[in-house]
């Protein structure tokens, strides 16, 4: 059960509007923005980082591979679960969505982003010369490294929020490797 209020009615009056939004984008309203929804300011950051990435240099596929990565590694099955469907709505099969939860991938170009998405959440930041180097090696330049790092920050928020606040799954369920 949420430790927070997931009703939108309940909501902020200031939320209303990216609720619908929301709403709209979806089809329906995820639980993880109507708990988000308790901050109006909260909501509007997490909605326009989603935004903004949505439209970065990386692609959709590769993003939702990084998210449940990171979802994995933080145990996150909200996470999990949702950018599951989202990578298989960007065209990733349910194989690499399966891989990449586990920071595999068969091209050596994803497997890099896992490796070094992993790396940053285990390590906090904590990197060396060689993590960019190999970044730039299978062809990654300064505009998908930070964005990879943009992905893993709002990864992190989401993962945060979901598992703090015990955000009831709304997604089909997916298990935690």
């Amino acid at each position: 059960m949420a430790r927070v209020n997931i009703d939108p009615q309940h909501a902020p009056s200031t939320s209303q509007a990216l609720l619908g939004q929301i709403h709209q984008a979806f089809g329906a309203t995820p639980n993880m923005f109507k708990a988000v929804a308790n901050s109006p300011v909260a909501l509007q950051s997490m909605w326009a980082a989603f935004g903004a990435l949505s439209k970065g240099s990386i692609g959709a596929k590769l993003g939702e591979q990084l998210a449940v990565a990171i979802a994995n590694r933080n145990r996150c099955e909200y996470c999990l679960a949702a950018h599951t469907v989202l990578g298989q709505k960007a065209g990733a099969t349910s194989a690499e969505m399966a891989a990449a939860q586990v920071g595999d991938a068969s091209d050596a170009k994803t497997a890099a982003a896992l490796a070094f998405a992993l790396k940053v959440v285990e390590q906090r930041a904590q990197l060396a010369d060689a993590d960019i180097t190999r970044l730039r090696e299978v062809g990654f330049g300064d505009e998908q490294i930070v964005e990879i790092l943009a992905h893993v920050a709002l990864n992190l928020f989401t993962n945060y929020i979901n598992v703090a606040l015990d955000v009831p799954v709304d997604f089909p369920k997916v298990a935690l490797k």
